[in-house]
């Protein structure tokens, strides 16, 4: 690969960073600027940008629940979506051509038509990299957006196969024995360990098993690797696994977002429509809320999703140039398409940033429009008969439940924002209820009586331990609250922020060790 690419890649990222945006925007200038110095897409950096979707995909199918995909707010939002943005994001381009732009003028409506369909697809890669990077994967709003990513891949699936992109061999029709064959999968998985032979295992599901095995019987390789990654899910070792993929994933997709800017040159006419289609992602992002809202969602949670959804996505451009070889656009759309799809990750990086912001600005009309039948996970929580309550049911949340119960015999209550989590707590006895304490809402549904006297932050990431000292005592009740850092740098930010006690967890393990260690001692 080009030594530029990674200066180029390294550059971008770092200076996004420094005005407080995603690093995924500056890789995306980067390819930009690499453009405009002369620099063109290599078939080694488009084999590292579909590395990084392949990983990307089956990482995504190791923590997907296929399940949600059958609930209504998914596909019945997913599906209300691609029916409505199609047609209107053809509408929206007559109206455009009607501007005198030569670049539309060529264009009929089945071109038109193929264009809307095309920019009703979110981007998968954006979105992922979103949430990971506000720790929010496993929130109820992160995984409605995956969720409705999915169907997405399906729906894209149907087209390629419908529109001339080939029919699939009949040899496709073998694919389902997968199914049966999971589990002897699962079952190396779980007894190959870990280190480089767990790497390995991963590489080969996703790039030999996944993408290469479909593609080879004419099915889109990508899902082929989102397909292993939710046959491989219910293995004890899948969540292991794709934490070991990460970095692995994260550095191959900086190449996809470089890819995306070395795509073509623009010109002017392309910058000018890649800009008007850049007005309309509003409006995506904004009928995705509605509908959500109408799936009996929270404000909160349709906003936060519709935000996390409002860009255009990579599939466009396999659409443009489908469309392309079919004869329904000209060559120019594909750079078009590729400048709206980087601007709008460039418009809705720092949007997504301050979600919480936008929110609690727009939170009283929302409420307003909100559905009195909510879904269970938004209703009421009720803490009743607890003293304490643990925000985040993780290892060390576990430890501090159990010894609360075990010691002190004070009766606690967990909460937790991953529902397979809940779920395995609950069956072991666990008294946990399913909540974001990122989300203000949260803190309107929860209401902590005079008897609860304890609240012990938990939580991985200091994000969310931050977001619950603002909010505890709103109500006039102040427990005293504890709280445990992997950083030692965020022990006096908690304080700061009215936390009673603050430990550091790697710092407690160590001094707890050693006491151990010396009572051996001179017990020996």
């Amino acid at each position: 690969m080009e030594p530029a690419f990674i200066a180029a890649a390294f550059a971008g990222g770092l200076a996004a960073t420094a005005v407080r945006l995603p690093p995924l925007a500056g890789f995306l200038i980067a390819g930009f600027v690499l453009n405009g110095m002369g620099y063109t897409l290599t078939p080694e950096l488009d084999a590292v940008a579909d590395l990084g979707v392949t990983l990307l995909l089956f990482t995504i199918g190791l923590k997907l629940d296929v399940r949600s995909l059958l609930r209504a707010e998914v596909w019945g939002s997913a599906t209300a979506h691609m029916a409505l943005s199609a047609p209107l994001g053809a509408l929206a381009l007559g109206a455009i051509k009607l501007t005198g732009l030569s670049l539309l003028q060529g264009t009929d409506w089945t071109g038109l038509l193929v264009l809307g369909f095309a920019l009703s697809f979110s981007s998968t890669v954006f979105a992922v990299k979103v949430l990971e990077g506000r720790s929010e994967m496993g929130s109820l709003y992160g995984r409605l957006a995956i969720s409705v990513l999915v169907m997405q891949d399906v729906f894209a699936v149907v087209f390629l196969t419908a529109s001339g992109g080939g029919l699939p061999s009949p040899w496709a029709l073998l694919l389902p024995l997968l199914v049966p064959a999971a589990p002897l999968l699962r079952r190396l998985l779980d007894r190959i360990g870990h280190g480089e032979m767990q790497v390995l295992f991963g590489v080969a599901a996703a790039l030999v098993l996944g993408y290469a095995l479909f593609d080879l019987v004419g099915v889109k390789g990508d899902l082929g690797a989102l397909a292993l990654g939710v046959l491989l899910a219910p293995a004890a070792n899948a969540p292991p696994l794709a934490k070991t993929l990460f970095s692995l994933k994260e550095l191959f997709l900086v190449g996809f977002f470089l890819s995306i800017g070395l795509t073509g040159m623009p010109t002017w006419e392309t910058v000018l429509l890649a800009i008007a289609l850049l007005l309309l992602v509003p409006v995506k992002g904004a009928l995705f809320a509605a509908l959500f809202l109408r799936f009996r969602l929270r404000g909160r949670t349709a906003l936060l999703t519709g935000i996390a959804l409002a860009t255009y996505s990579e599939f466009g451009l396999i659409v443009g140039a489908l469309a392309g070889e079919q004869g329904w656009l000209s060559d120019d759309w594909l750079v078009a398409l590729a400048l709206a799809v980087a601007l709008s990750f460039l418009a809705s990086a720092p949007l997504n940033t301050r979600g919480e912001e936008v929110y609690r600005a727009v939170a009283p009309w929302l409420r307003r429009r909100e559905r009195a039948d909510l879904l269970p996970s938004d209703r009421p929580i009720d803490l009743d008969g607890a003293r304490a309550v643990v925000l985040g049911m993780g290892r060390v949340g576990r430890g501090a439940y159990d010894r609360l119960h075990e010691a002190y015999g004070i009766a606690a209550v967990g909460i937790e924002h991953d529902p397979a989590t809940v779920e395995r707590l609950r069956a072991a006895g666990y008294r946990v209820v399913e909540g974001d304490a990122t989300d203000s809402d949260f803190w309107d549904r929860l209401t902590l009586s005079d008897e609860v006297d304890l609240v012990v932050l938990a939580m991985p990431h200091q994000r969310g331990n931050l977001a619950a000292l603002e909010s505890l005592g709103a109500d006039g009740h102040r427990p005293v609250v504890a709280g445990v850092v992997t950083h030692a740098e965020e022990i006096d930010e908690l304080y700061a922020r009215g936390a009673d006690e603050v430990h550091h967890l790697y710092g407690e393990a160590g001094r707890a060790l050693a006491d151990d260690a010396v009572r051996r001692t001179m017990e020996g």
